[in-house]
């Protein structure tokens, strides 16, 4: 905010405007930092998914992902995973909260009998709160 402080005939002609360039800067910087961090924060295993009529439930700050392709390749978030190496990656991540809400995505082509399976997987492994994900009917 600028004025001006001076005796005389000019003391009624101050300046009374705001100077709103460094507010218009702050905002650009916080438009970009959160234009770069929103893809991060998602996972992009490409998949095809199932639809569901079921209400979406809130997600927690930062859900565990599990996905199974197609090819029945097991992914942690974005990062391919081997099964036998499930529990272990899944203990390093959750420091081995079992408590810790699983969520798992699998191809809509992927045998029930596989899903299934890597379920039984995570149980052995004791995690015993999996959510499967599915696509809302209005986004399909």
């Amino acid at each position: 905010m600028a004025f001006k402080l001076e005796s005389g005939d000019d003391a009624e002609e101050g300046l009374h405007e705001i100077n709103v360039t460094p507010f218009i800067d702050v905002m650009l910087v916080l438009l970009i930092i959160f234009m770069v961090a929103a893809p991060l924060a998602t996972v992009n295993v490409p998949l095809d998914l199932p639809v569901s009529s079921a209400q979406a439930q809130p997600e927690p700050r930062e859900p565990v992902v599990v996905s199974l392709q197609a090819d029945l390749r097991v992914f942690v978030g974005e990062e391919e995973v081997d099964r036998a190496a499930l529990a272990g990656r899944l203990d390093g991540l959750l420091g081995g909260d079992r408590e810790s809400r699983i969520f798992l995505r699998a191809d809509k082509t992927v045998p029930y009998g596989d899903l299934v399976g890597l379920m039984d997987e995570l149980r052995q492994a004791g995690y015993l709160k999996v959510a499967l994900v599915a696509l809302n009917q209005q986004e399909a």
